[in-house]
């Protein structure tokens, strides 16, 4: 038997170079246990990758903020504070950093992200105004309401599956990963993790991005 996973996207089932790992394509279809992706990204991006790889679509996306599991969508928080401050921070000279399309935005519910080139002592100073935090999860900022984690969308996710959140086993690199690491019975940070995962996890893998996933999954096997 092998544990439910719940598993980060960005710098977890990715390449160095970028771009989703081809071995997510033979690894994930083929785990005799539910499978929840839980990313930073708009809610449908895992739920697309969920159906390129013929999984049942059991989602954790803008970190808590929208979840979805056995049929239902579940909006965990109001989006108006974060696009608030967004808004105020473009007023001061901010750039979101995504271009006049902004498709890293564009089907956001409960956060705005911002890429990493942007002034972050101005983003920070604009979202303590609005009582918001600043997640950094080493692909972009994001303003999210205070409270608002994945840890939460797991403990969601295992009650609508009938899961105890403990059974499952969690791998991811930042730090908006340490609160899944927090509920998850088990928890591996890939090598290429940020410091605050890797002390938060229970074990560090010796490979990064993909490799460290897949060395996480052999070990459970």
């Amino acid at each position: 038997m092998v544990p439910p996973l719940v598993l980060d996207i960005d710098g977890t089932l990715t390449q160095s170079s970028g771009g989703i790992d081809p071995r997510v394509f033979e690894a994930l279809p083929a785990w005799d246990a539910p499978v929840v992706l839980a990313t930073g990204k708009a809610f449908p991006y895992p739920v697309a990758l969920c159906h390129f790889l013929h999984l049942p679509e059991r989602v954790i996306a803008e970190h808590g903020g929208v979840v979805y599991a056995d049929d239902e969508v579940r909006v965990t928080v109001d989006s108006e504070r974060p696009w608030a401050a967004a808004e105020a921070f473009l007023d001061r000279g901010g750039d979101l950093g995504w271009g006049a399309a902004d498709t890293v935005n564009r089907w956001r519910e409960t956060e705005v992200a911002i890429s990493l080139d942007a002034d972050e002592a101005l983003l920070r100073a604009v979202a303590e105004e609005f009582d918001l935090d600043v997640v950094d999860t080493g692909y972009a900022y994001h303003l999210v309401t205070p409270g608002v984690e994945k840890g939460d969308g797991l403990r969601s996710v295992a009650a609508a599956l009938g899961v105890d959140p403990a059974d499952f086993v969690a791998v991811g690199d930042s730090e908006n990963d340490v609160s899944t690491f927090a509920v998850a019975g088990e928890s591996f940070a890939v090598a290429n993790a940020d410091d605050r995962a890797r002390a938060a996890a229970d074990h560090v893998t010796e490979e990064a991005h993909m490799d460290g996933t897949l060395e996480a999954l052999a070990s459970l096997r």
